[in-house]
């Protein structure tokens, strides 16, 4: 990743920041209930969210890049899920080692996404699925830089699943969240989830991020130099 994080454990820690994070981890839990026995990897800034598992999940890891650590290291509660650091194009897991995978405050910043959803698809399982929150670039969040999903590269819902495609995932199913301004965000309080699906209903286009879930796709998994094979036509003699 290039893009400066920026005050992203500062962000989450104030009051607009754990509204934000209520209501993207929302719709998060809607797509993904309950994950009982399975192993989940948290790749970016994922501590706000993975809590919605972590107790029924097999495992629960937070990989955080190593450019995310602030000098006194990140802050950790009692609970909070295994947490690594390393660089997100080469991940220090065995190929199909996790069923699902979140990815938050990654892709907008990433140096090279592709290297990053290669290492992604490598270590889902098979019919592992990947969730992706990125910002949308027609929200108000995208053009705001005092929060994190203003900086970084922000993306279309079209852009997404073209990339997705691209890196060999097919798009399940899609969501948005942040349908709120980004202005005030810590006054709103219990108002927030009223005024989000005031939002949702009146400016569904202006949401602040969108949310796709895409699974492992097997059958587009075909080696790049693959040559077609032509039909052979055999003339025989005639007798």
């Amino acid at each position: 990743m290039t893009t400066e994080v920026h005050g992203l454990a500062g962000f989450y820690a104030s009051r607009g920041g754990e509204i934000a994070a209520r209501l993207v981890a929302a719709r998060l839990a809607a797509l993904w209930p309950a994950l009982p026995g399975q192993a989940v990897l948290g790749l970016g800034w994922t501590l706000p969210y993975l809590d919605l598992w972590r107790v029924q999940a097999r495992c629960c890891i937070a990989l955080v890049p190593s450019h995310m650590q602030t000098p006194g290291g990140q802050r950790r509660a009692a609970g909070d899920p295994a947490t690594l650091v390393a660089e997100e194009e080469s991940l220090p897991f065995q190929d199909g080692s996790f069923d699902r995978v979140l990815l938050v405050h990654g892709l907008e910043g990433a140096e090279n996404a592709r290297r990053m959803l290669r290492e992604v698809w490598r270590v889902l399982r098979d019919d592992g699925r990947l969730m992706l929150v990125v910002p949308n670039r027609a929200g108000l969040w995208a053009h705001l830089d005092r929060t994190p999903f203003g900086h970084g590269q922000p993306y279309s819902r079209g852009q997404i699943q073209r990339l997705l495609a691209r890196h060999l995932f097919r798009v399940e199913r899609r969501e948005a969240a942040l349908f709120v301004p980004p202005y005030g965000l810590r006054h709103l309080g219990s108002a927030a989830s009223g005024l989000e699906e005031l939002g949702r209903v009146l400016c569904p286009r202006l949401a602040g991020v969108f949310i796709v879930e895409a699974q492992k796709d097997l059958f587009a998994a075909l080696p790049a130099d693959t040559v077609p094979v032509r039909r052979r036509i055999l003339v025989g003699a005639e007798a």
